[in-house]
């Protein structure tokens, strides 16, 4: 998630300044070859000391470790994407003066597409709202500001998210192999009618909301309509919202840890 973001800031502007920091000799080489402009580190320190933004995108339970040994006297604004890491938490191992926005971005990012959800403590200015924006607007097209206590919820829908569709995706593709198409054209076909229908629904409108499009698709008597009842038969509605359910609640218990 760090190399599409940092990917989509040097694509929107490539004289951005970037500093990233990995322990792993590996990854630093391969971030060095990939990133060849940004400054390569394995202290965390020196990324807090040259930046006026920081992002920390670790796994949560490596944050501890990751900012133990570090003080933050310049005050950077930092953006966490580190999953189900509260604000509370984020204070306690910064300081309470500290500026910090959490973020839900989502995989989708790597390719430019991603949908993040954000809140903020309350140290935070509309500038730092603005700059949170700008940012993910570089990996993405859909930037929420939310209260924290949606945070999980963004995780459930987006943040997850394209598990449930590339999931929907395969099973579209096996339907089609069933019949007879060859798998990368059936792949391409389900794919890309994911991607049409999310943005005729972005393009906004009450005649592009889901419900609406949907009935547009199911013509009397046709193949559509055919297909949404049986999927309805089959509880296909109750079975996305459980799965999103689940998602919520598990990164409720994530951020208890």
């Amino acid at each position: 998630m760090c190399e599409g973001i940092v990917r989509g800031l040097i694509n929107a502007d490539s004289s951005v300044s970037v500093t990233i920091s990995d322990p792993s000799d590996q990854r630093r080489r391969f971030l060095q070859d990939t990133f060849p402009n940004a400054k390569i580190t394995s202290e965390n320190q020196q990324v807090i000391d040259s930046s006026e933004i920081v992002i920390l995108a670790c796994k949560p339970q490596h944050l501890s470790l990751a900012l133990g040994n570090t003080r933050s006297d310049v005050q950077p604004l930092f953006i966490s994407i580190c999953a189900g890491t509260t604000i509370a938490r984020l204070e306690q191992l910064l300081t309470d003066a500290a500026r910090i926005v959490r973020v839900m971005p989502n995989l989708a990012a790597m390719v430019g597409e991603g949908a993040s959800g954000f809140c903020t403590n309350s140290n935070c200015t509309l500038q730092d709202v603005d700059v949170t924006r700008r940012i993910f607007k570089s990996v993405g097209t859909v930037v929420e500001q939310v209260p924290e206590s949606l945070m999980d919820v963004v995780t459930g829908v987006s943040g997850s998210g394209p598990a449930y569709v590339c999931l929907m995706i395969e099973a579209m593709a096996d339907a089609a192999v069933k019949f007879g198409m060859p798998r990368e054209a059936a792949i391409r076909l389900a794919a890309q009618t994911c991607v049409g229908a999310g943005k005729l629904i972005l393009a906004g409108g009450d005649s592009n909301h889901p419900a609406v499009l949907k009935d547009k698709v199911c013509s009397h008597g046709g193949t559509s309509i055919a297909a949404v009842a049986a999927l309805e038969e089959k509880g296909f509605r109750s079975a996305v919202i459980s799965g999103v359910s689940a998602a919520i609640e598990r990164g409720r218990e994530l951020g208890k840890l």
